[in-house]
């Protein structure tokens, strides 16, 4: 197996918040479709557990891989009681926490790659 670096780590992250962010702006975007079932992504604690190191593909067509999702669990969320007349399952203040959580996420995901990215360049220059 090979050592998991942090840089790494912060590129699995970023993936998995860039499709948890699409898949939260879909809830969104059909908070008034009738019958619509919220969706959310697995959690990035569950994605980690089984990662395990495989090939990787860098087109699309490459060795007849799928890139949709880049490989993560999308599942309908767990519904907490709240169903429309519609039967709609979308409740926009809770998306809309979802998505300010992603934007920190983000940031905080970046910066560590930049500090880490500084005190890399520290060393090597000396």
């Amino acid at each position: 197996m090979e050592p998991v670096t942090l840089f790494d780590l912060a590129a699995k992250q970023s993936q998995w918040l860039a499709v948890r962010q699409s898949t939260i702006a879909g809830n969104i975007a059909n908070a008034n479709t009738p019958g619509y079932v919220a969706n959310d992504v697995e959690s990035f604690d569950k994605v980690l557990d089984r990662t395990a190191v495989s090939l990787h593909t860098t087109e699309a067509g490459h060795l007849g891989g799928n890139t949709v999702n880049a490989g993560f669990r999308i599942k309908p969320q767990e519904n907490d009681g709240v169903v429309m007349p519609s039967k709609n399952t979308v409740v926009l203040e809770n998306e809309l926490m979802k998505a300010g959580e992603v934007r920190r996420s983000f940031e905080l995901n970046t910066a560590i790659v930049k500090a880490f990215h500084s005190m890399m360049m520290m060393a090597v220059k000396g």
